[in-house]
């Protein structure tokens, strides 16, 4: 094989390599819309936590929940080769933002004197190992999500997939929070 032919053949593997490899991974959008399908699931799900909370009377802050639910994300991400302090950074802007749709439906209902006459499903026994389930799923769209975190187009896919997902002005809001930081920019950007 002549020089020229070498080079050419060569280049023409590696960008069929390039290629195939692209045909195989997901496009950022293919994995952001899934997690923010569920990252706004669980902002719903808040909903019937304010519900509980309007019933029970107890305050929004539960530290020592909160804690659990971390140390449980730091060990699940560890499992998946994820890195923990990222998983738990996540977790915590998703209780962050979950607490945001509490507090702002608690003084609605505060202002109305009452909350809506909805049912109210257990805490402990229906609405906690719902969250669990979307974590464990939350976890695995955050894992194909990953590597499209440093692209500088992230923050307008993230805009972009963030549209039309919420049910009002508050939801819209706690999502912004929820997905605060899931692009990385570059240092001095």
């Amino acid at each position: 094989m002549t020089p020229l032919r070498n080079t050419l053949t060569c280049s023409l593997l590696v960008l069929f390599s390039h290629m195939a490899h692209a045909a195989e991974a997901p496009a950022p959008a293919e994995t952001l819309r899934p997690l923010l399908t569920t990252l706004n699931e669980r902002l719903n799900i808040g909903d019937l936590v304010a519900l509980t909370k309007w019933d029970s009377g107890k305050p929004i802050q539960d530290s020592p929940r909160e804690a659990q639910v971390i140390a449980n994300a730091r060990t699940l991400a560890s499992e998946r080769k994820l890195d923990p302090e990222d998983v738990a950074q996540l977790i915590a802007a998703q209780m962050e933002a979950n607490k945001l749709v509490q507090y702002g439906l608690l003084a609605q209902w505060q202002a109305a004197g009452r909350a809506p006459d909805t049912p109210r499903p257990d805490l402990a026994k229906q609405i906690r190992p719902q969250l669990d389930e979307l974590q464990s799923r939350l976890l695995q769209q955050y894992a194909d999500f990953v590597p499209y975190r440093r692209d500088p187009d992230c923050p307008a896919w993230l805009a972009k997939a963030r549209q039309g997902l919420t049910h009002d002005a508050l939801h819209d809001l706690a999502l912004t929070r929820a997905t605060g930081e899931l692009c990385i920019r570059a240092a001095g950007a």
